[in-house]
Order: C-alpha cells, then structure tokens, then sequence
C-alpha cells in the first residue's frame, strides 16, 4: 500500500500530525550493505522506540534507511518528496507531501521536525537542511529542538562555524551510536498506548 500524497494543491483536508516528529537528514546514495545505511537504519528504530515519528526526504539511502527503522519498530514515518525529480519515493511512508520546488521542500520538511531533528551523513541536500535549521536556532527560533549529529562526519564544519562565531554558535550535540539519542529525545507516550 503507497503511502496517500498530500500536494501544495490539494484542497482535502489532512489527516493531523502526530504532535512528536524528529526530522532526520540525510543522503540518497547509502548502499543497504554500508555502515551508513545501517546506522540511519538503527537511528529510525531508536526513535520510533522512544515514541517519535519521523519525517526525511522520502527517498532512498539513509533517507529509505530512517524510515525501514522507524515502521520495523512500529513507528510512523513522513516523506516530504518533490515533483521535480523522477525518482521514486521509498516504500517505508506512512504519509507523503509532495512539493512543487526545493525551496518549498526544505520549508516543509524543516517545519515538520517539531521535537528536533537529527543529522546522518549526506551531501549538498543535507548541507541545506542542517544550515536552514542551523540558522533558525542560531536566531533564536526553535531553541527547544535538538539539532544532534550523529558520528563525526559533519565535525569539521561544526567546528569551522563554531570558531567564526563561538559566543552565538546554537546548542547543538555529536553522538556516536543510536542509541545516544535517548540524551537527546526523552520517551514520548506512544499514541495509543
């Protein structure tokens, strides 16, 4: 069953969010045999355990990865894709928006992650997620979502931003493994239970 598509046109109402969604970033070109794709794999688990759902990018590597986690471990997942590329959205949504434009996706998927947002390793889309976030922290919005990162793989750039501006560099937290990520995301009353 393909998850229902819910456009920028669609004039029928959506069904509500869940009030606890993490956005996790990250790549579209993690092999399902690499360490990459594993962890993203144990990330999506980890927070569907502590009663998250999860929103990404819809489509594949550790974006696919986050989201076979969250649903092997009961958990609800998001895709928020965009009509522009042909590729298809992976098979783990629960809920997809599609958008029109990048700009508008990168809006809808930073909004989503209400209770924070974590960052795997990925490349020019994922630099765009974490420096739109970034700067929204930085400003003072959102000061109550952690923005954690898991590995060190964005730690050169961490520690580049940090040094140009140290006294106004938001909180934010490295991890090493998954299962850290409790520190960061307390236990949610899993809806239904």
């Amino acid at each position: 069953m393909s998850a229902p598509d819910i456009t920028a046109t669609d004039s029928r109402p959506a069904p509500p969010l869940p009030e606890h969604i993490v956005c996790v970033f990250g790549g579209s070109q993690a092999p399902p045999e690499g360490p990459a794709y594993q962890e993203a794999l144990s990330v999506g688990q980890k927070l569907a355990r502590l009663g998250y759902a999860i929103a990404n990018g819809g489509y594949g590597g550790t974006m696919e990865a986050s989201a076979r986690g969250a649903k092997a471990a009961g958990g609800l997942v998001i895709g928020v894709t965009c009509s522009i590329w042909r590729s298809e959205p992976n098979e783990f949504l629960d809920r997809r928006f599609v958008t029109p434009d990048l700009a508008e996706r990168l809006g809808k998927l930073v909004a989503l992650g209400r209770s924070g947002y974590v960052v795997l390793p990925g490349a020019n889309g994922t630099l765009s997620e974490l420096a739109c976030v970034w700067e929204r922290k930085h400003i003072g919005d959102w000061s109550d979502r952690p923005l954690v990162f898991l590995g060190s793989y964005w730690q050169p750039l961490i520690d580049i931003i940090t040094a140009a501006q140290p006294k106004s560099a938001p909180p934010l937290a490295v991890v090493a493994e998954a299962e850290e990520l409790e520190r960061h995301f307390p236990p949610q009353r899993i809806q239904g239970s």
